[in-house]
C-alpha cells in the first residue's frame, strides 16, 4: 500500500465553517483573538505587568499572516506605525545612562506593538478582507458571556467552599483571587481577568463602545451588548467581585446619560438631570453600604489597603522623575520603571510621612522591586516613567489629532474618549484593545482619509438611515 501524504492546511484558499465566514483559513486566527479578549489572567497567556493577555499576540500573528495587506493599512495609519519607533528614540537617554533591562524593555515595547497589531488586525479583517462585522460582534458577545459564566462558577465554588473547584482556578489563574487565603484579596470571582478590578476595563472599554457603534447599524446587536454589560456589571457587584466595578459602573452610567440625552430638548434635559441626580444618589448609597468604600470615605487612603497601594505604587516612580528632572521629558527608558522607583523612593516615603501615612509597606516594596517584577497599576504612571512627558503627550496628541483630522469631535466620541482616559488611570496594559478600537472606529465612521472626513461622515449617516429604514 502506497504511503499516504501527510495532510496539509492551506492558509490562502477560501474556507467555510458553520459558525463564521472566512475568506481563508487564516481568518480563524482573527476569531480566536476575539474569543480570547476576556482571557487576560490565565497561565496560558504571555506575561506582562499584572496581566497575561492572549488576544494581542493572536492579532499580531494574524497581521503578520496577512503581510501583503500591511502596505494598505500603513497608508491609512502611518503615524501609528511610527509611534513604537518614536518610543525607542525616547528611551535612548535612559538606556544609555540608567541601563537596558532586556526582558522588561522588550515587554514594554512589544506591548505597544500589541496595541498596534490589534488596530492592524481589525482593519485587515473588517475593512480590507470585508469579514462580516456581525459575526465579529457575535464572537465577542459569546466570549464575554462565557467569561461571565466562568465567574458564576467561581462564585459558586467560593460560596459552597468547593475545594477542588477553587484549587482548579487557583492553578489556572496567574494571580488567583478565588482561594480564601490569596495574598491579593481572596474569596472573589475574577472571571478570566487578571484581577477583578479589570472588569470595568472590559465592559466599558470594549463592550460599551461596541454598543454605541452598533446602535445606528443593528439594534439587535446593540441590545444584546447592552444586556451583556448590565448583567455582567450587576452580577459582578452582587457576587462581591470588588470595589472598582462599582466605581467604574457609576462613572460609566454618568457618561452614558450625558451621551444619550439630547440636552437642548427641555424634556430630555429634565430627564437627563434626574438621571444624573439618581446616579449621584446611588453613588452615595454605595459608599454608605459598601464596607470598603465606607472605610475609604471615613479613614482616607489608609481606609483600604488596595486603594492606598495604588497611590504609593505610582508615587514612587513619579517621585523619581521629580528627583532627576533630566528624565522628566524622555523618561527612564522602556523597562526602567524600577529604576525610577528606586530613585524616587526616599522622596516618596518623605511625602507619605508628611501626610502622616504609613511608610513601612511602601518602603519595603520600593526596595525589593526589580525591572522584571515592577508594576504600577496605572498606564499614565508607567508611560511617564518609561517615556516621559514627551511620550505621554505624544500619545494623547496623536489620538486627539486623529479625531480632529476626521472631524469626529461629537458628543459620543468625546464621551468615549473621556471614558478611555478614566479607565487607564487604574490599568497599565499598553496592549489592551480600548485605544485601538477607538482609533479604528473613528476612521471607519468618519473616513480613512482626513480630507474625506465630512463626506464620509455624511455617507455613513445616510447608509445607517437607509439600513434602519429597510429593517
Amino acid at each position: 500500500m502506497a504511503d499516504q501524504p501527510f495532510p496539509t492546511i492551506s492558509w490562502t484558499g477560501p474556507a467555510r465553517t458553520h459558525l463564521v465566514t472566512l475568506t481563508d483559513r487564516g481568518d480563524l486566527l482573527f476569531h480566536l483573538a476575539l474569543l480570547s479578549l476576556p482571557v487576560d489572567g490565565t497561565r496560558l497567556g504571555v506575561y506582562a505587568p499584572f496581566w497575561t493577555p492572549i488576544a494581542p499576540w493572536l492579532f499580531l500573528a494574524y497581521a503578520l499572516l496577512n503581510w501583503r495587506e500591511l502596505p494598505n493599512v500603513y497608508r491609512h495609519f502611518r503615524v501609528w506605525f511610527l509611534f513604537p519607533a518614536a518610543l525607542i528614540v525616547l528611551s535612548g537617554l535612559g538606556w544609555a545612562t540608567v541601563g537596558f533591562p532586556p526582558v522588561a524593555a522588550v515587554e514594554s515595547w512589544t506591548a505597544v506593538v500589541g496595541a498596534l497589531a490589534t488596530l492592524v488586525a481589525v482593519d485587515i479583517a473588517i475593512r480590507v478582507k470585508r469579514l462580516p462585522w456581525g459575526e465579529a460582534i457575535r464572537t465577542i458577545i459569546v466570549a464575554y458571556w462565557f467569561a461571565f459564566a466562568v465567574g458564576v462558577i467561581q462564585w459558586i465554588g467560593i460560596v459552597l467552599d468547593l475545594g477542588s473547584l477553587r484549587s482548579y482556578f487557583d492553578q489556572l489563574m496567574t494571580r488567583s483571587y478565588v482561594i480564601s487565603d490569596s495574598p491579593w484579596g481572596g474569596g472573589r470571582p475574577q472571571f478570566l481577568f487578571a484581577e477583578p478590578s479589570y472588569i470595568g476595563m472590559h465592559l466599558f472599554g470594549v463592550l460599551l463602545p461596541l454598543m454605541w457603534l452598533m446602535r445606528g447599524r443593528d439594534r439587535i446587536y446593540a441590545k444584546r451588548l447592552r444586556d451583556l454589560i448590565v448583567v455582567f456589571a450587576a452580577g459582578s457587584v452582587l457576587m462581591g467581585a470588588g470595589v472598582r466595578i462599582i466605581l467604574d459602573s457609576l462613572v460609566a452610567l454618568i457618561i452614558v446619560i450625558v451621551e444619550r440625552v439630547r440636552w437642548r430638548d427641555p424634556a430630555a434635559r429634565r430627564r437627563g438631570s434626574i438621571g444624573l441626580v439618581v446616579s449621584v444618589a446611588v453613588g452615595v448609597a454605595c459608599v454608605a453600604l459598601n464596607g470598603r468604600l465606607n472605610s475609604i470615605a471615613s479613614n482616607g487612603m489608609e481606609g483600604d489597603g488596595s486603594f492606598y497601594a495604588r497611590f504609593w505604587q505610582s508615587l514612587g516612580p513619579l517621585s523619581g522623575l521629580v528627583r532627576h528632572p533630566i528624565y522628566l521629558l524622555t523618561g527612564y527608558g522602556a523597562g526602567n520603571i524600577a529604576d525610577a522607583t528606586h530613585a524616587g523612593s526616599d522622596l516618596a516615603a518623605g511625602l507619605l510621612t508628611s501626610l502622616r501615612l504609613d511608610t513601612a509597606a511602601p518602603s519595603e516594596w520600593y526596595a525589593r522591586m526589580t525591572p522584571d517584577t515592577i508594576w504600577t497599576m496605572s498606564a499614565y504612571t508607567s508611560f511617564l516613567a518609561e517615556y516621559g512627558v514627551v511620550g505621554l503627550a505624544l500619545a494623547i496628541w496623536l489620538i486627539a489629532r486623529h479625531l480632529t483630522d476626521r472631524r469626529a469631535w461629537n458628543k459620543t466620541t468625546i464621551c468615549w474618549f473621556a471614558l478611555v482616559v478614566y479607565l487607564y488611570i487604574q490599568f497599565e496594559g499598553y496592549a489592551f484593545a480600548a485605544i485601538p478600537l477607538l482609533v479604528w472606529a473613528v476612521s471607519m465612521q468618519y473616513g480613512l482619509n482626513p480630507a474625506h472626513a465630512a463626506g464620509m461622515g455624511a455617507g455613513s449617516a445616510a447608509v445607517s438611515t437607509t439600513a434602519s429604514a429597510k429593517r
